[in-house]
């Protein structure tokens, strides 16, 4: 697949030090990347509804994990999939009549407008499931030849059984998300996981093939049979073949961590060894006025719709980066209103500038980017800019308008641009 087009990103002078994230596996902050170069996985959307504030807000927080990599001077490698084959999407696909093909296309299309208008970086392989089947089919048949997996009776109908991965052949299984057997059960059959099906060996183990049914799509699986891929090996096999085993940061929503990360990095181990990946990082829910946002709902917040009505990209980017991105919150029209007001605040300083203000620019960066250094600290980063604008807006004789007090800021400019990816 071709990814959205990369917006510019300014060169600010000197160079930004080690990003530390917080690790969900560990607890703890870990440098994200020791260097020289740094490899990032971010899971991607399934294409049956348009992009949300949930799905920028995860995007916009490795964008800014991206940028302060580069920023660095390491050389970024990004991967992304697309789960452009699932049940929710043929789900969607028939209730509304149309072909899932066309609907899965038409989904990704708006989502890489909505990624490209927020100005995120795009992965440098976006990758599909689809594509990705033969490759996908080959590592479950590994996994059936190394006894790490199972097939199940085939059901009335099906010539061949569904293949399931067996958690009994990782021992460091559950390493991701530390929860109790219980916890795993319930969000295994909350998340998509099918605990109760017949023939299991565990209530755990994860689909990785499912063999092909009347009326569904399907594909070649070899020795497999016909059938379609697991979720879980989706990713796995997706992300080590392109960045390879053992890559630093495996990012994604929080409602990530289990059962899909878990799954996937259990799915790593056993196929390549582990680590699967270095880091384990997860961005928070976004809810809407306070309730939980979700399609079940019908409340979503979709970017396309924002900017529809007029909102400024770069206002909705804002909003989001007001919140750190590991944590909770909810989409305001009150926090749009303040990003917006924020937006006029910070380019009215930028036109202002100040005499000889090259010290002070320079400080502002510096301060920028100790503060993305930990964790991705965003509202730290816009206190920073804030304490700065108020500063150069309350100087004796600025009035708002460039030059009024010397040279326009541009180093300021840039740095927002090039860290937190805003235009000013």
């Amino acid at each position: 697949m071709r990814p959205w087009s990369a917006p510019a990103v300014p060169d600010l002078p000197g160079r930004g030090g080690p990003v530390q994230l917080h690790g969900t596996s560990t607890g703890r902050l870990q440098v994200a990347a020791p260097g020289p170069k740094a490899r990032l996985y971010v899971c991607g959307i399934t294409p049956y509804d348009a992009t949300h504030l949930g799905h920028a807000a995860t995007y916009l927080a490795f964008d800014l994990l991206q940028r302060a990599w580069r920023d660095a001077g390491l050389q970024v490698r990004y991967a992304q999939n697309v789960t452009d084959i699932d049940d929710p999407l043929l789900e969607r696909a028939t209730r509304d009549g149309v072909d899932w093909r066309e609907l899965a296309a038409s989904q990704v299309e708006l989502f890489a407008t909505d990624m490209e208008a927020l100005r995120v970086l795009p992965p440098d392989a976006w990758v599909g499931a689809v594509e990705a089947i033969p490759r996908i089919a080959a590592s479950v048949r590994a996994l059936l030849n190394r006894g790490a997996a199972y097939t199940v009776e085939p059901e009335p109908g099906c010539e061949h059984g569904d293949v399931y991965a067996d958690l009994s052949a990782d021992p460091g299984f559950g390493a991701v998300a530390h929860l109790a057997r219980e916890q795993m059960l319930a969000l295994s059959a909350e998340r998509g996981g099918d605990p109760q099906r017949p023939g299991k060996r565990d209530p755990l183990d994860p689909l990785l093939w499912r063999a092909a049914r009347d009326g569904e799509p399907h594909w070649d699986g070899g020795t497999l049979g016909a059938g379609r891929p697991g979720w879980h090996v989706e990713c796995t096999v997706i992300a080590a073949d392109d960045l390879g085993s053992g890559f630093d940061v495996q990012g994604g929503g929080s409602d990530l961590a289990f059962p899909h990360h878990e799954m996937s990095a259990s799915h790593g181990a056993v196929l390549y060894g582990p680590p699967f990946a270095r880091v384990y990082a997860h961005a928070g829910m976004v809810g809407l006025d306070g309730e939980k946002m979700s399609k079940s709902k019908g409340n979503l917040v979709l970017v396309s719709k924002l900017r529809s009505a007029g909102v400024e990209p770069a206002a909705i980017r804002l909003a989001v980066l007001a919140h750190h991105y590991r944590s909770d919150w909810s989409w305001t029209q009150a926090g749009l209103d303040d990003a917006v007001a924020r937006l006029v605040r910070w380019r009215a300083a930028v036109a202002v500038g100040g005499e000889d203000d090259d010290a002070g620019q320079l400080a502002v960066l510096a301060d920028l980017r100790a503060r993305l250094r930990e964790d991705l600290d965003a509202p730290g980063a816009l206190a920073v800019l804030d304490a700065w604008a108020s500063t150069v807006l309350a100087a004796p004789g600025s009035t708002g308008s460039q030059g009024a007090g010397g040279q326009r800021a541009d180093l300021v400019a840039d740095a927002v641009d090039a860290l937190l990816g805003i235009t000013l």
